[in-house]
Formats: C-alpha cells, structure tokens, sequence
C-alpha cells in the first residue's frame, strides 16, 4: 500500500493522506490484515466509515428534523405525538446534549447526567461508541482509553483502535473469502446494517485492484 493507493481510494491529495500510511501499515501488521483479500476489505470499510480518513470523531450535531429519523424512539416532532419521546427541537445543533441522551444506559455508559454519551461517543477510524468498548480496546491495546478517550483521535491510536475492532468482530475471517455476500456481512458486523453499503463495494473493488487481490 502506498501513499498513491491511499490517495486513490479517498480521492484525496496524496500528501493529505500520507500521515496515515505508516499508521495503517503498524495496524495491519499488528492484526494479521496481512493478505490482498484481506487488506483490500479493511481499507475500503474504513475509508467509507472515516469518510476518506477525514473524520475519526462523531458528529452528532444533527437537524431537528433528522433526528427522528436517526433515532425514533427517542424524538418526535409535531404533529407527532410524543409517545414518551422528546421534542427533537430541543436538541438540534446540541452534540453533547444528544449524545448524552441516546447513549445513556448502554454499551457501559451511565445515565445522562454522567456525561457518558459524550465522553465515550464515535471515536476512531470505525468509530469505537460507549465506555465498554473504550474500555475493552484501552486494555488490549495498553491505552488508558477510559480516561483519555481523545487519543482516538490521533493517527496512530485510530488506526490501531481499528485494527483491533476488526479483530474483535472476526474481520479477517470475514474478508477472507473476498465474495460480496462476506462482504456485506463485514459490513453488517461493522455497521449493523447495510448502510453505504453501494459505496463501501465500490471503495473494495478499486482496493481490490490496487493491491492485486483477486475480484
């Protein structure tokens, strides 16, 4: 993989993507992403999750309107009627407001007022989300990720924070087979959903030629 490659796939300058060449390539070694088939499924996740390894934190800074959309059980706005939900117009534009909110109580965070949702939101090139997650990367990885949650914003942390996350959900056995059905089930593991999935293929097949892995 080269700077090139990277600048290819993210359809950036190569010189704004070369800082994180030598990041991935620790990763990727530290995690066995040590084939074609293999590399080419890491890559063209993580450019499509990282949005061409532009943004490695969360933005929730979210639209009244959107907002039910994201998360219906938790917003409405009229003429909806509230069902227990709130007024979305009271979180439009409040990132850590929101994320205090829906990710209260899950994934090991608190409830809203420990500030959990905001401490431990979408860092990370796969956005690691919730004080679980931080915490079970943080040991495997010997960061203190609990209590410096930011160090995922740094190159060499996202990338290795990635790298493990693709471990922790079986990637390589996954990318393995390099067949669109285990494709889209990486992409499902990832994303619980098959989200962006039309961009995420397009992203594997030009890794998947740049890096000679067979189509």
């Amino acid at each position: 993989m080269t700077a090139n490659d990277l600048a290819t796939l993210t359809g950036r300058p190569s010189n704004e993507v070369a800082p994180w060449l030598q990041p991935l390539g620790v990763a990727m070694a530290e995690f066995q992403i040590n084939t074609p088939a293999r590399e080419a499924a890491f890559l063209a996740q993580i450019v499509h999750e990282s949005d061409g390894l532009r943004a490695v934190q969360e933005n929730l800074a979210y639209s009244a309107s959107r907002l039910p959309e994201v998360w219906p059980r938790h917003f409405y706005l009229a003429p909806d009627e509230p069902d227990g939900r709130l007024d979305a117009n009271l979180f439009e534009h409040r990132p850590e407001a929101l994320a205090n909110v829906v990710y209260a109580c899950r994934m090991g965070n608190g409830p809203e007022g420990s500030g959990d949702g905001w401490r431990y939101r979408g860092r990370g090139l796969i956005q690691l989300t919730g004080r679980s997650l931080y915490g079970e990367a943080g040991a495997a990885l010997q960061l203190d990720l609990v209590n410096q949650p930011d160090a995922l914003l740094q190159p060499a942390a996202a990338a290795r924070a990635a790298g493990w996350y693709w471990q922790h959900i079986q990637g390589n056995k996954l990318a393995d087979p390099a067949t669109q059905q285990a494709f889209e089930q990486l992409t499902v593991a990832i994303n619980g959903a098959l989200l962006g999935q039309q961009h995420r293929e397009l992203l594997w097949k030009q890794a998947q030629s740049l890096l000679g892995a067979e189509a």
